[in-house]
């Protein structure tokens, strides 16, 4: 776990380099070619620059083992990170559309060998970084591999309209193009931050249901029933759980003992690192747990 730990810090150190790297580059390049599809993803790039030091902080941050204040340890700081990128996206997008749109109605001429010239480096930079991330698994690195791969996408995009607009002379293409990459960003971003929401407000972890981690524990010989079961994520990837769990022939501390073991077995699959389990003896539990529920002991 801490080797993947740095690993994370190392992609993450690379990527920002290389983000902030390429983000003048393009400041210096959209002057030039007075393209505004240029400029507007400078400072999509400058502002992601800025997020992912952020993110590269946070994700040092979140190796910490508990202490006495964050007691789960400090899993979750990586999510600030992400929170962080999204929200700086969402800005730069907004920005983007506010100097875009007005170019609609009055176009102005772009140099389309200069973008031609930029977007053959975009497309290297950026396709080197989103390989840089590959492997990542937790959210903020999902979240900055996906920000390259949308990179790269929007840069194939520029070359395709660079390309074109050396043919055709048509500025108007440039805002359109500016338009619709901030969209498909904004859109694919969004979903990135609705996830992200979801497990700073404990919702359940993605692909994961109720029902199935309810079926997973009465699946465990000697459980009869379960109920109050309450499952959320530390960081999207380790999850922590609390349960009820009405079993038949825990009599004693042993075999309650060994109950807990193979429930927790069962749930390790799922991804759940931390169980906090409840054991009460059917003959004795206030719940409704029917005897044909129970598996045979």
């Amino acid at each position: 776990m801490h080797d993947h730990g740095h690993g994370s810090d190392r992609r993450i150190a690379t990527a920002f380099a290389l983000n902030l790297f390429f983000a003048l580059v393009e400041i210096a390049g959209g002057l030039w070619t007075n393209s505004l599809a240029v400029l507007s993803d400078a400072l999509h790039d400058l502002g992601d620059s800025v997020a992912l030091g952020l993110t590269w902080h946070f994700s040092r941050i979140s190796q910490r083992k508990g202490d006495e204040t964050f007691t789960f340890g400090y899993r979750r700081f990586s999510l600030l990170g992400a929170l962080v990128m999204a929200l700086v996206l969402f800005g730069g997008g907004f920005v983007v559309l506010f100097e875009a749109i007005p170019r609609l109605m009055s176009p102005e001429a772009s140099d389309p060998r200069g973008m031609i010239y930029l977007a053959i480096g975009g497309i290297l930079v950026n396709g080197l970084a989103a390989l840089r991330m590959r492997g990542g698994r937790g959210l903020s690195e999902r979240i900055v591999t996906w920000h390259f791969v949308e990179d790269v996408l929007g840069w194939i995009a520029v070359l395709i309209a660079g390309v074109a607009m050396s043919i055709t002379r048509i500025a108007i293409l440039d805002p359109v193009l500016s338009i619709l990459i901030t969209f498909y960003v904004l859109w694919n971003v969004g979903r990135r931050l609705k996830e992200t929401l979801v497990i700073l407000l404990q919702g359940m972890p993605k692909g994961l249901t109720m029902s199935g981690i309810q079926g997973t524990i009465r699946g465990v010989r000697g459980v009869c029933d379960v109920h109050h079961t309450h499952i959320w994520s530390l960081d999207g990837q380790r999850h922590v759980l609390t349960t009820h769990v009405v079993a038949d022939g825990a009599r004693t501390l042993e075999g309650t003992a060994e109950l807990r073991g193979a429930i927790r077995e069962a749930l390790k699959p799922l991804g759940i690192v931390h169980t906090t389990i409840e054991v009460e003896n059917r003959t004795h539990s206030s719940c409704s747990g029917r005897d044909d529920d129970c598996l045979p002991c």
